[in-house]
């Protein structure tokens, strides 16, 4: 025992041997205080491993504070983290003790911890995202990256179960977590090791293959590299060139990806040639290096990759080419600069020592700043760290399903939301939730690790007002679209209740006096005026009489209208010449006379018509029901020419429809089909406006004669929806 305390203790002095200048007398005294409360502890407590529990966190404070390169607060952390997890202690107890940070990383540790230990969506993005909001500050996620390497570096020493378990999580939770850090190398040795534990025999199989192949593989490198050299300092090149070899982890992709064995993936390493350049320079001197690499070997053309003139998306910059080297085996060659390769090795954290560079936005280029901070001694990057928070979700949320699943949401979405997000029906007959086990009304806004379980209702229907509580576009389209379905199905209910009772009445409902209806009932729409029906806002006994009174009205005032116009046709009929000889007959053959058919009325073959001589001479036909001819008549009536259709139709009229009806779904396609497709007749234009649940189209179209427009008008009024079908003046 005394011999394993004598251990702990020269470990812990090491460390702070090692450190060096980077603490300061003051911070050795906190770091001794923090050691003593860990060692009390953990004295008699071992790992999973079997080691020492305290050996083992001095490993995880070497790699975070030489691996990774943090700094006083978070080796403290590193120390009290385990001693915290497992005792309830004050918070201000540490606050007092060590500071506001300490006290806040502490927090974030142990909050992480709960909600990975509870959580059974830790594979997805969602769960690294969620994760990284509870953390606040990104010193939380790297003390539990430098924990996680320092258990794989002993799993070994696990239970085989275990093994498995922690490889698979270290696969898809901590190697992503550790590269979107930018911590690579990190990353890289991550993912072999959980590669050695999820799938052995593959792993050992490349080790050994690799390790069999490293002498002669070195040696075709260095032959390779040496007369490359002298090429490239003949062009007084600045340079630096070697050979890498590629990791296990990402030979394996290579070898699935390519469906090949090992023996035949060539690319097992590459020569990269990082030059020394300034920035004005750098594209043109890499370009001088290619033509140096492939002016001594043959390069396959179909291999270039040219990132210098587009970057990839992550600000990855390079020319990677494949050539023939010695003994004719394919060759990968990656040429850059320092910066390029900078970039490269540390993705966007690098973007921040080159400002006026492009780089990404949002969580990659936040973190860029954080990783050149703690890269950089020069930046105080233990002071500087206190001032970051992960704000890097602040527009989210992110909830759990009861069976844990993880949701993503836009902060300040409600129960509502999340109910439409899952589906349209849960959505739709909501009517509350439970929120970690404790009723909430829909208009609950979620928060970040809520666990959620709507609660539903059949008697439930969307409410107008639901589109005040939610926020996602998604739930207020679904709301719309479900209360526009609830509104139509009352309007259908309504109207064939209409129907049906004027039916039993024998009374034939005509289109025009139904509108006049609607506008004594002061409805702007048909579809209101059938949910009023439906509701029982209206009595269909009510509109029958008001209907029958209309009607009795609209046949005297037609009556009386009959015979103004009978008196006015007299009139007229005795202003046209009795005699055939003077009518002027209309044929497609008719010469000598400049006459055209006028815009105003646009007459057609079968059309009563006459004639009206113009200033100029010529003859403009018009429609006996023009609504100009009137006027025509009264003012000029020596001008008019008694006129009719001769022949047969031949020319194909354009003439003007004004269609009316509910605003339905494929009702204006159902009807272009039909003229266009059913019909064969040639649609100029058409023209759709809607208002209330009620459309008004124009439809231009070219007909042969009056008998083609009656059947074509016939058609249109068959369509299941439309209401009218009137023949307009004019075009």
């Amino acid at each position: 025992m005394k011999d394993e305390e004598d251990e702990i203790r020269k470990e812990f002095q090491s460390l702070l041997d090692e450190a060096g200048n980077l603490f300061k007398p003051g911070d050795v005294e906190d770091l001794k205080a923090a050691f003593d409360i860990s060692w009390n502890a953990q004295i008699n407590l071992k790992s999973q491993s079997g080691r020492s529990a305290m050996i083992r966190t001095l490993d995880i404070c070497r790699i975070v504070l030489f691996e990774i390169g943090l700094g006083k607060v978070s080796v403290i952390c590193t120390l009290l983290y385990h001693y915290v997890k497992s005792n309830d202690i004050r918070d201000d107890f540490y606050e007092k003790q060590f500071g506001p940070q300490v006290s806040d990383i502490l927090k974030g540790l142990v909050k992480a911890n709960d909600l990975y230990s509870k959580s059974a969506a830790i594979e997805t993005e969602n769960f690294r995202k969620l994760l990284l909001t509870f953390a606040q500050d990104i010193r939380v996620i790297l003390i539990m990256i430098a924990d996680r390497l320092q258990t794989m570096r002993y799993l070994q020493y696990f239970d085989k179960n275990d093994q498995v378990k922690i490889a698979r999580e270290t696969s898809y939770l901590y190697a992503p977590l550790a590269h979107r850090l930018g911590l690579y190398n990190i990353k890289s040795e991550l993912e072999d090791l959980s590669l050695k534990f999820t799938n052995r025999e593959i792993y050992m199989d490349i080790a050994k293959k690799l390790n069999e192949t490293k002498r002669s593989r070195d040696a075709y490198i260095q032959s390779f590299i040496s007369p490359l050299k002298e090429k490239l300092e003949k062009e007084n090149l600045k340079f630096e060139i070697k050979g890498r070899t590629k990791t296990i982890y990402s030979i394996l992709n290579k070898v699935k990806k390519k469906n090949t064995p090992f023996e035949d993936i060539y690319d097992l390493f590459a020569i990269r040639i990082v030059l020394n350049s300034k920035l004005k320079k750098e594209k043109s001197d890499c370009w001088r290096a290619y033509s140096v690499v492939t002016d001594m070997y043959q390069p396959n053309p179909k291999r270039l990759r040219d990132w210098l003139s587009i970057p990839k998306s992550n600000g990855y910059e390079s020319l990677h080419t494949t050539v023939m080297g010695p003994g004719g085996k394919w060759v990968e060659v990656q040429i850059r600069t320092e910066r390029m390769n900078e970039i490269a090795e540390k993705g966007f954290a690098a973007h921040w020592r080159y400002k006026g560079i492009k780089g990404e936005k949002g969580l990659d280029e936040w973190l860029a700043n954080v990783r050149d901070i703690l890269e950089n001694p020069e930046k105080n990057a233990v002071d500087l760290m206190a001032d970051f928070k992960l704000g890097l979700y602040e527009k989210e949320v992110f909830v759990f399903t009861p069976k844990g699943d993880l949701k993503k949401m836009p902060l300040g979405a409600t129960v509502l939301d999340f109910a439409f997000d899952i589906h349209t029906r849960v959505g739709c007959t909501c009517v509350g939730a439970i929120v970690n086990g404790k009723n909430v009304p829909m208009r609950y806004k979620l928060k970040n690790g809520d666990q959620v379980n709507i609660s539903t209702s059949s008697q439930q229907t969307p409410k107008q007002d639901w589109l005040n509580i939610v926020t996602t576009s998604r739930a207020k389209t679904k709301i719309k679209q479900s209360l526009k379905e609830f509104f139509f199905k009352e309007a259908e209910l309504g109207r064939e209740t209409m129907l049906r009772r004027f039916k039993n009445w024998k009374i034939t409902i005509d289109d025009g006096r139904f509108q006049r209806l609607l506008k004594q009932y002061k409805y702007k729409s048909t579809s209101d005026f059938y949910v009023a029906i439906a509701n029982g806002v209206l009595d269909v006994s009510d509109i029958k009489d008001a209907y029958l009174a209309l009607e009795q009205k609209e046949t005297t005032t037609i009556a009386e209208k009959q015979e103004l116009k009978t008196a006015e046709n007299f009139n007229v009929l005795h202003e046209f010449p009795d005699t055939d000889d003077d009518i002027l007959t209309i044929d497609q053959n008719l010469k000598n006379v400049d006459f055209a058919l006028s815009k105003c009325c646009s007459p057609i073959y079968g059309d009563d018509i006459f004639g009206f001589v113009t200033i100029n001479g010529g003859i403009k036909i018009h429609r006996r029901d023009c609504p100009n001819a009137p006027q025509m008549i009264r003012r000029f009536g020596y001008r008019i020419v008694p006129a009719q259709w001769a022949g047969k139709a031949g020319s194909q009229y354009q003439i003007s429809l004004k269609v009316t009806g509910n605003d339905d779904i494929g009702i204006v396609s159902n009807i272009s089909q039909l003229i266009s497709q059913d019909l064969k007749l040639k649609m100029r234009s058409i023209s759709i406006n809607s208002k209330d649940g009620v459309f008004e189209g124009n439809i231009s179209l070219f007909v042969s004669d009056l008998k083609s427009l009656n059947m074509i008008i016939k058609k249109i009024k068959g369509v299941r929806g439309v209401h009218n079908v009137d023949r307009l003046d004019g075009h």
